[in-house]
């Protein structure tokens, strides 16, 4: 078959396309952010991959083509999409093609839940290279040492088929797989009672079920189905998780299961990366690995790209952080795990969009002022834009208002958050850089060590 991915660049897109053309298809895609010179790592990627990169201005989408895949971040009234739809080529969202290539895999295994989701399909990816184990893997988040393009290895015809399912778009409901997982449930992209839909058919359409054990949500799914198991920070849960420390900078637990004990030992810290762990570990028992090889590959797991990655420290002892936080759930795990290895915590969060901005504005107002200490700070960064027709109608000024009479700083430009850090920051600090989508966030983190 002939694809088109629109909008290729994105860290679900680009897998997807590498495995389309791994399997023999012709591929081609395109990307306004690559139009303007990004991701110079993801592009190079892609072209080894056998991928034609071509300009997102309509003119690639022609006769011939047999589907265009469409990222969400692509609007409907693009020249591609008017394109392929006067033309009467097949448009297939993203989810749509990765829940085919699932729902075909033996097993097939769909990993969802509302954060941590790249944390733990990186964690199974790296327990199954680390075994010697062929999956076919589709993540969000690239290896660290892997370089971008989100988390990719192309497996046989008959292998494993191991990713990432989103529950963003309502697309969830298209995966069968042989093991769901659901490792939580909280507002983020849609409010909770559509979600609980949407994960309450996914469940249903699960063979086998794993829920975390903490999460409510999650948990109501496993009552009525079959074949259920829960993991996590529960004493009763059939895959029970201790945790021994959390910080400052590393992590350790203990998960109990009926194939032994597994000693967890990561590299990165926080009680939520444990939680991923006893995810990642429950789907590898699954699979076949035995307890101590998930052991031994937990203990050099490098991590994802841009979840709680370290830029660097300066010769003061300032620690600078990466992450893909943007939602309250998940700002408040990077934060937490932040203060446990510091005395002052400097926050910097960009808001990923105008909408998401807009959706989350009533829980930041709430979370920010119960999370941060007396001596922390934060700055908002100016809300990413990535092109398109989108209501510019609220700001991180107005963000940064909501918060009076804590003090909350507003920078328009990255230019203006490194004079503020430079400003504030001072020896033994960490500065967590915060947000999600926008490809200049790692710079950014690796600017600001690079002035401090």
């Amino acid at each position: 078959m002939r694809y088109h991915f629109s909008g290729v660049g994105g860290a679900g897109m680009s897998p997807l396309a590498r495995l389309m053309a791994a399997r023999g298809h012709q591929v081609q895609g395109s990307d306004r952010g690559f139009d303007q010179g990004k991701a110079p790592e993801v592009q190079a990627l892609l072209r080894a991959a056998g991928v034609a990169l071509l300009p997102q201005d309509g003119g690639a989408v022609v006769d011939g083509l047999d589907r265009v895949v469409y990222s969400a971040a692509v609007e409907q009234d693009t020249p591609e999409m008017r394109a392929a739809r006067s033309r009467g080529i097949a448009l297939v969202p993203r989810p749509g093609l990765l829940a085919e290539v699932v729902n075909a895999g033996s097993p097939g295994v769909a990993i969802s839940g509302t954060s941590g989701k790249s944390t733990v399909t990186g964690m199974i990816a790296w327990c199954l290279r680390h075994a010697g184990r062929e999956a076919t893997v589709l993540g969000g988040a690239a290896l660290v040492g892997d370089g971008g393009g989100g988390c990719f290895a192309a497996g046989g015809a008959g292998a494993p088929v191991v990713a990432e399912a989103c529950e963003s778009d309502g697309t969830l409901v298209g995966y069968r797989p042989g093991i769901g997982l659901v490792h939580n449930i909280t507002r983020d992209h849609d409010e909770l009672e559509p979600l609980r839909r949407q994960f309450g058919t996914f469940a249903a359409q699960s063979a086998l079920l794993l829920v975390n054990a903490r999460c409510a949500e999650a948990c109501a799914l496993a009552a009525g189905h079959p074949r259920a198991r829960r993991y996590g920070l529960d004493a009763q849960a059939e895959l029970a998780l201790e945790v021994i420390a959390p910080g400052p900078h590393q992590a350790r637990g203990v998960l109990s299961t009926p194939a032994g004990e597994i000693a967890i030992e990561l590299l990165q810290p926080g009680a939520h990366n444990l939680e991923n762990a006893a995810a990642a570990a429950a789907v590898c028992l699954e699979m076949g690995l035995e307890p101590a090889a998930i052991a031994a590959a937990l203990a050099c797991f490098p991590g994802v790209a841009r979840r709680f990655q370290l830029a660097g420290v300066t010769d003061d002892h300032i620690r600078v952080v990466d992450d893909y936080a943007h939602n309250a759930d998940k700002i408040r795990a990077a934060v937490q795990a932040a203060q446990e290895g510091c005395d002052r915590l400097l926050c910097v969060f960009q808001p990923h969009g105008f909408g998401p901005a807009r959706f989350l504005r009533p829980e930041l107002r709430e979370l920010w002022p119960r999370l941060l200490r007396p001596q922390d700070r934060l700055c908002y960064a100016g809300i990413y834009y990535a092109g398109g027709t989108v209501a510019k109608d609220i700001s991180s000024q107005d963000l940064a208002d909501d918060l009076f009479p804590l003090r909350a700083h507003h920078a328009p430009g990255h230019e203006e958050v490194l004079s503020w850090a430079a400003d504030h920051a001072m020896p033994g600090d960490t500065v967590l850089v915060m947000g999600a989508r926008d490809p200049d966030l790692p710079k950014l983190a690796q600017a600001l060590f690079e002035v401090l």
